[in-house]
């Protein structure tokens, strides 16, 4: 992931040039553990975050093809997949986040993984195929929170009604969204506040 000017006490560290660790906390790998490169630009999305995104995720996630844009240590897509969605891409700039990705993966048995080595816009201005959801976390105070949303939805990566989780500063205003977007949840855990928007159907109905 990359440099991100906040952290918090969300994994576990090892000693320096060691591996940093967090658990899954649902699903399938409930309760595995999930190490990921050992760098302090990585922050994790925490336990109890996890659990609250992925209660409002339940109904729809089985199946779902999902997007982790800043992926950094692999979380939010780990949790996703354990869950039983069908696919999740994985997208950091830092290499050796994805390569301890791709590691994990294989060692969870997931069969040819999608992961890709880029900065968040220059991935979202590539060739667009849509996901039914998407996490976006990008690092603190680096303002690729609006643009990596507009390039969502102008690139068209999003299908009909998805849903776009979204992680910030708590101290900063909720985000501002496209207009065919609307925001569903909003909640706070410390120094990070976290939301759900969903994408309005191009017919204008809202989605069942």
């Amino acid at each position: 992931m990359q440099k991100k000017r906040r952290s918090a006490p969300r994994a576990r560290s090892g000693r320096p040039g060691g591996t940093n660790e967090l658990r899954i906390v649902g699903g399938e790998w409930r309760g595995r553990r999930l190490k990921f490169a050992p760098s302090t630009a990585i922050r994790p999305t925490p336990d109890r975050v996890r659990e609250t995104l992925f209660n409002w995720l339940q109904p729809v996630v089985r199946g779902a093809r999902c997007l982790d844009l800043f992926a950094g240590s692999g979380a939010l897509g780990m949790e996703a997949l354990s869950r039983g969605a069908g696919a999740v891409v994985f997208v950091d700039e830092d290499t050796r986040a994805i390569r301890q990705i791709r590691v994990a993966l294989e060692g969870f048995a997931v069969a040819a993984p999608e992961t890709h080595v880029s900065e968040a816009l220059r991935f979202l201005r590539g060739p667009a195929t849509a996901f039914d959801i998407v996490f976006v976390d990008p690092p603190f105070g680096s303002g690729l929170l609006a643009p990596a949303c507009a390039l969502l939805e102008e690139g068209r990566w999003l299908a009909p009604a998805a849903f776009v989780y979204l992680e910030a500063p708590r101290r900063e205003p909720p985000p501002d969204l496209p207009p065919t977007w609307r925001l569903l949840k909003a909640k706070h855990a410390g120094e990070v506040g976290y939301y759900l928007a969903e994408r309005r159907r191009a017919d204008g109905q809202e989605p069942k």
